[in-house]
């Protein structure tokens, strides 16, 4: 008797395990169904065409606003555009080249202006011959900071420079070829340029210009974002203040990667890229489009730019 009972439950505890399997396999395939059940790896037409829709409204919500860029590792990457910061305000196909010279031409009116950008390194310029050949305005480098040392410097010449460019009745502004790692360095060369300026007729900004350093170690290697942008602001808010007009200089990935442009709209900027039109997304007031420029009265190469403004108006 005991036998046939024990056997009796061993049936039914059989039973109940096929059972609840049977209701676990179930409630687990009901589950899947409301996600994929169209065959392995496939997605309902409901849910596919969910997700279409959002690649699509993506797709349409970015093209045109992103900033793309090749890298050595990634290839294409992209950036996406900053939209509090003004786009390019000019027509990229205005921009004509004429006898290796780049010229803005608006309604066959030539609107832009033809310059360089000259430091003691050009040693003696003949400006008459410069004017002569066609250049409007000059970007003359006052002085620097050592990346090494860290000593702020001028540049012997800069003052003949200036006098030299404005009796030719050529333009001038100048530049100041920065390695500032804090705000008071930056106002210290600010400062600088202020003093060194007393006395010299200039028309055209007063150019901050901080670079990178790619073939040596510099004091600058490790500075951050929000520390370049706070250096870029005290420079300017300096300038400005004694009375001049202020202006970044920068190259296009040095300007997208290292600065908070958000911060940086109140003042003109001066792009460096090099080649036969600008593909900088954001806006710019000069152009720097080549360091293998040649110009009478200049020995050697020199860097040509355009201007979209009149700075001596």
């Amino acid at each position: 008797m005991k036998a046939i009972v024990k056997n009796i439950l061993i049936i039914v505890e059989l039973l109940l395990i096929i059972f609840l399997s049977i209701i676990v396999f179930f409630l687990y395939d009901r589950k899947n169904d409301t996600v994929t059940t169209m065959g392995t790896g496939s997605i309902q037409p409901d849910i596919y065409e969910n997700i279409e829709r959002k690649v699509n409204e993506n797709y349409y919500e970015l093209s045109g606003k992103k900033i793309l860029l090749e890298d050595g590792t990634y290839g294409e990457i992209w950036i996406p555009v900053l939209e509090n910061v003004p786009a390019f305000s000019k027509e990229i196909d205005k921009i004509k080249t004429r006898n290796g010279r780049k010229y803005y031409v608006d309604n066959s009116d030539i609107t832009s202006l033809l310059g360089v950008d000259v430091s003691v390194h050009q040693d003696n310029i003949d400006w008459k011959k410069v004017k002569e050949s066609g250049i409007d305005f000059a970007m003359i480098r006052l002085g620097y900071r050592g990346y090494g040392t860290g000593e702020p410097d001028l540049d012997e010449n800069y003052a003949e420079n200036i006098r030299g460019a404005r009796e030719a009745d050529v333009d001038a502004g100048v530049y100041f070829f920065s390695q500032a790692i804090t705000v008071e360095e930056a106002v210290e060369e600010a400062n600088l340029v202020i003093e060194s300026l007393e006395g010299l007729d200039i028309n055209y900004p007063v150019v901050y210009d901080w670079e990178i350093i790619y073939d040596d170690s510099a004091r600058t290697d490790n500075v951050s974002v929000d520390i370049l942008t706070d250096c870029c602001i005290a420079f300017c808010e300096t300038i400005k203040n004694a009375g001049y007009t202020p202006m970044i200089y920068q190259n296009k990935r040095t300007t997208i990667f290292k600065l908070d442009l958000n911060r940086l709209t109140d003042y003109d900027f001066w792009l460096a890229e090099y080649g036969s039109e600008p593909t900088y997304y954001y806006d710019f007031d000069m152009w720097q489009y080549t360091s293998t420029g040649r110009v009478p009265g200049i020995e050697g190469d020199v860097d040509l730019n355009i201007s979209f403004k009149d700075y001596s108006k």
